[in-house]
C-alpha cells in the first residue's frame, strides 16, 4: 500500500469524517494544505439510479454559473462557413477530413469536441480514439450541432458535461482552489439542482444518496444533502 504524503495525511485528519452542511463542507476543502498549482475543486455524487439500464442513465451538459476555472481546448470538425463561425468563436483546432487523419494518426490536444451533423460520418470513424475518452460529440449534450458558434461558447464558459460511470456515481469539476467560497457554493448548488432536474422516471426510492467535495490533491469532505 502506498504511504500518504504528509501533506495528504494532515489533509485527512483535518477534514470532517460525517456530513456537515454545504459552507462547512467547502470551508473544510479550502484550508487543507494546498498543492503548488491552482488544483481542481471536485464532487462525487453518488445516484439511486442503475446505469445498467438504458432508462436509469444520466447524462447531459450543465453551464455552471461561474464556470470551471479550467482553460478548455475545444476541437470542432467542420468545414465552409460553419469552419469559420467555430474559429470566430473561439475554437482552438478547426478542421474537416483533414483534421480526422490527424486525429487517426494521434493528434488528441484537445479536451472537448463539437461537430457539425454533416460530419458526423467522418467523426465515427474515430469512435475508438474518442469514444474511451469522452470526447465523442453527441446531438443530446449539444456538440453535434449546426450552431457551433453557440456550442463553442458555452464549452469555453464553462459547461461541463456529466455521465453516471458503473456504480451510479457523477464525477464532475466545480471551480478551483483559487475561487472563493461563495463561487464553489453557487456552483454546487446548481450542479445539484440540475441533477436532480435530469432524474430518470425509473429511478425508485432515494435518488441522491452521498454527495463528497475534494480538491485534487485534498481529503473527500462529505456533505449533508439536507443543507442543499
Amino acid at each position: 500500500m502506498a504511504k500518504l504524503s504528509k501533506r495528504m495525511r494532515a489533509a485527512r485528519e483535518a477534514a470532517p469524517k460525517n456530513p456537515v452542511p454545504l459552507p462547512e463542507a467547502v470551508a473544510a476543502v479550502l484550508a487543507q494544505p494546498a498543492a503548488k498549482f491552482d488544483e481542481s475543486v471536485d464532487v462525487a455524487v453518488n445516484l439511486g439510479v442503475d446505469p445498467r439500464h438504458a432508462d436509469q442513465m444520466v447524462r447531459g451538459s450543465i453551464s455552471l454559473p461561474h464556470g470551471t476555472g479550467k482553460t478548455v481546448r475545444v476541437a470542432v470538425f467542420a468545414k465552409g462557413p460553419k469552419a469559420e463561425e467555430a474559429k470566430g468563436a473561439g475554437a482552438d483546432i478547426v478542421g474537416a477530413e483533414d483534421l480526422v487523419e490527424k486525429v487517426q494518426e494521434g493528434f488528441l490536444e484537445f479536451d472537448r469536441v463539437v461537430a457539425t451533423p454533416d460530419m458526423m460520418a467522418q467523426v465515427g470513424k474515430l469512435g475508438r480514439i474518442l469514444g474511451p475518452r469522452g470526447l465523442m460529440p453527441n446531438p443530446k449534450l449539444g456538440t453535434v450541432t449546426m450552431d457551433v458558434a453557440k456550442a463553442v461558447a458555452a464549452v469555453k464558459a464553462g459547461q461541463i458535461e456529466v455521465r453516471t460511470d458503473k456504480a451510479g456515481v457523477i464525477h464532475a469539476p466545480v471551480g478551483r482552489r483559487s475561487f472563493d467560497a461563495g463561487r464553489l457554493e453557487e456552483n454546487i448548488r446548481f450542479l445539484v439542482d440540475e441533477l436532480n432536474r435530469m432524474r430518470p422516471a425509473a429511478a425508485k426510492g432515494r435518488y441522491m444518496q452521498r454527495l463528497v467535495i475534494s480538491s485534487t490533491m485534498g481529503a473527500g469532505v462529505p456533505v449533508d444533502l439536507a443543507s442543499l
